[in-house]
């Protein structure tokens, strides 16, 4: 990212602008020397606490846009001072502000100031006139159920908070999932007090636990977040429970470092904060041009469950079909073909067959596709391996048929899906 510091902390001054010549700008009237879009790189404001991992992830993507379109003078407020003291604001003419954290009084000197602002922040409705962009809570609940019901559980929970409107979104995904598959959840859910301290989360643990050991086993739980989840965790083990074998764990936002940390690892739903911060800066860019976006409450789809240990089970009773699932998750993107599968689960093609479509609504064929897919989505989302590399990663002997069948089921070619989330684009 071109963030250009006179010094190296929070509150540094931004270097001076450099002068190019260039053609007048269209729909902006800047006041003083400030003539042109051309002339100057923009003062843009980044309103982020960078200890959180979505915080991150979304400056990546920021600083995707900016490589690959015009840089900005960024300047990272990264204790998220702007959002409390106005004069964070004034103290210099910024064109834009982009801002995870956004407060009251951060809308009001914005607009006071003139000052295009597009706003990250989960935890408010959308206000008027300014853009949101937030992820798809909704479809983070379904993904979670999606992820159990394919390992053959029966019995499910979700725990969250019940005054935070994205947890809540994320239940009721979860919930509608379930049910449009026949199935209903306990739900768990309490007032977050706005700060974690050891009394609340002592209580917490307690409370949990009571509610864990009344549930029947085999139990999966999906959380409203990666905290939430590891309060489950430490609920389970107070109760002398096993996770994963009697009660499975997912959590949401795939926070990697507090994912890794927990033990056992912990399975998360991943939301695209790349892709919410690549949108944002390019909504500010046309904002800044004069430009409306088309879309002021964007909603980003996340990208997959990220599977770890906690929820890492099969909850199916049946052997030869609990064998031959196991062996497809683990060989899929190997080449393996329904034979050898049929073999290792010591079952007739036949019998397996019915038995898959039963459990899953699938054939094992499709099961095994089902896998590759998520493996090159995976693949193409988080490296810059070229097509031919991907296919011998996931099984496929020509690269043309594994555009073929990518295509097939997802609607897009591997590059256009690679390009949309990577690099996609307000319109």
């Amino acid at each position: 990212m071109s963030w250009r510091h006179e010094g190296g902390h929070a509150g540094a001054t931004v270097a001076a602008p450099r002068r190019c010549a260039g053609r007048p700008a269209r729909g902006l009237a800047f006041p003083g020397r400030l003539r042109t879009v051309d002339t100057v790189r923009l003062q843009v404001l980044l309103v982020f606490l960078t200890r959180f991992d979505d915080s991150t992830a979304m400056l990546k993507g920021i600083a995707q846009y900016e490589r690959s379109h015009r840089p900005w003078a960024s300047f990272l407020d990264d204790e998220a001072r702007a959002t409390t003291d106005p004069r964070w604001l004034r103290s210099k003419q910024w064109h834009g502000v982009i801002s995870r954290h956004t407060t009251p009084a951060l809308v009001k000197a914005c607009a006071e100031l003139h000052v295009p602002l597009v706003d990250l922040n989960d935890d408010t409705p959308p206000i008027p006139g300014v853009p949101k962009i937030r992820p798809d809570n909704v479809g983070v609940g379904h993904l979670g159920a999606e992820h159990f019901i394919e390992r053959g559980y029966q019995h499910f929970g979700y725990c969250g908070f019940s005054n935070n409107t994205w947890s809540c979104e994320r239940r009721d995904g979860f919930v509608e999932a379930l049910q449009l598959a026949g199935h209903t959840a306990n739900i768990y859910d309490v007032r977050w007090p706005g700060d974690l301290t050891p009394f609340w989360d002592a209580r917490q643990t307690k409370a949990l636990a009571a509610w864990l050991r009344g549930l029947p086993k085999p139990a999966a739980i999906m959380t409203c977040n990666d905290l939430r989840a590891l309060e489950v965790i430490s609920a389970a083990q107070a109760a002398d429970l096993l996770v994963p074998e009697e009660i499975a764990v997912l959590g949401a936002n795939n926070d990697a470092i507090r994912c890794d940390l927990s033990y056992p690892p912990l399975s998360s739903v991943a939301t695209n904060s790349f892709q919410s911060g690549y949108q944002a800066a390019e909504c500010l860019a046309h904002l800044m041009a004069g430009r409306r976006p088309t879309v002021t409450d964007l909603r980003i789809e996340p990208t997959g469950v990220v599977i770890r240990h906690s929820s890492d089970m099969l909850a199916i009773e049946d052997r030869n079909v609990a064998a031959a699932l196991s062996f497809i998750r683990e060989h899929a993107c190997q080449g393996i073909s329904v034979d050898l599968v049929v073999r290792q689960a010591c079952a007739s093609r036949s019998q397996l067959e019915k038995k898959f479509r039963r459990y899953f609504g699938r054939s094992p064929q499709a099961e095994i596709r089902r896998v590759q897919l998520a493996k090159i989505k995976q693949l193409l989302l988080e490296t810059d391996f070229p097509l031919k590399k991907i296919a011998e990663l996931t099984g496929f002997e020509h690269i043309e048929y594994m555009c073929v069948v990518f295509k097939r089921f997802t609607g897009k070619s591997p590059g256009e899906y690679r390009k949309k989330n990577q690099a996609g684009g307000i319109r």
